[in-house]
């Protein structure tokens, strides 16, 4: 099956391969690789961002930033995984759902060394992991929902570039994926320049309230404020 899959194709019942999008620009994910999470999280209204998601790189400094190629499987089967890594591309970052089983790893060392290979900007596990020292070891951002020694199955069913949940955030194929030490940050291809737009002018806003913090000349105003609005007396 290539890349071209036809998306109309009359699957079996859990299988499906469709074609892997092209929705954003070099440029655009480059600029995105130098925002924090948490500024991109505060321009999109502080509830977005994957929830209980442990990071397995050692390397806290390593952003991990790229178009997501999404995989679907059945819990402790990874043989959609292989199908998907064949479709990567250098840049690309596979974000699996795995129903947030732990029972059994999805991915290891052998598939660490394809995603290196391949040159894959990152993984994000809905599940489990194993072979920990390799992953902690420079070259490979990884965030998974644990690890365990128990290897996967390789039985299908599974689905790539589909619309998956992952850790708490609904993720399309395509959208933008960043990672830092802070987490995991999902952002939808079609709104992707808006919230870089936002996230730099967030980002000026915190240099401002930094430089007032430093000065040890505190703006009481912007709390007191708030304290007033709620009917609190300010002395």
């Amino acid at each position: 099956m290539s890349d071209n899959t036809a998306v109309n194709v009359d699957w079996p019942a859990g299988w499906r391969i469709n074609p892997r999008p092209e929705s954003l620009s070099p440029e655009l994910v480059e600029a995105f690789g130098d925002m924090p999470v948490s500024a991109i999280g505060d321009a999109m209204s502080r509830n977005v961002g994957t929830m209980g998601l442990n990071r397995y790189h050692g390397q806290l400094e390593t952003v991990m930033c790229g178009p997501a190629l999404t995989v679907r499987v059945r819990p402790g089967d990874n043989l959609m995984i292989h199908k998907a890594l064949m479709m990567a591309k250098p840049g690309d970052v596979l974000v699996v759902d795995g129903g947030g089983d732990l029972t059994q790893a999805l991915v290891g060392g052998l598939i660490r060394t394809t995603c290196v290979t391949r040159r894959l900007a990152g993984l994000v596990i809905n599940g489990a992991i194993r072979d920990l020292a390799e992953w902690a070891e420079p070259g490979m951002p990884i965030f998974a929902k644990g690890h365990t020694h128990r290897g996967p199955s390789k039985d299908g069913p599974g689905e790539v570039n589909v619309v998956i949940s992952c850790a708490g955030l609904v993720i399309r194929p395509g959208d933008l994926i960043v990672g830092d030490a802070d987490g995991v940050i999902a952002v939808p291809a079609d709104e992707a320049e808006t919230v870089l737009r936002r996230t730099r002018a967030h980002l000026v806003k915190e240099e401002a309230i930094r430089t007032v913090n430093q000065s040890d000349n505190p703006d009481t105003e912007r709390f007191d404020s708030i304290l007033r609005d709620k009917g609190l007396p300010i002395p």
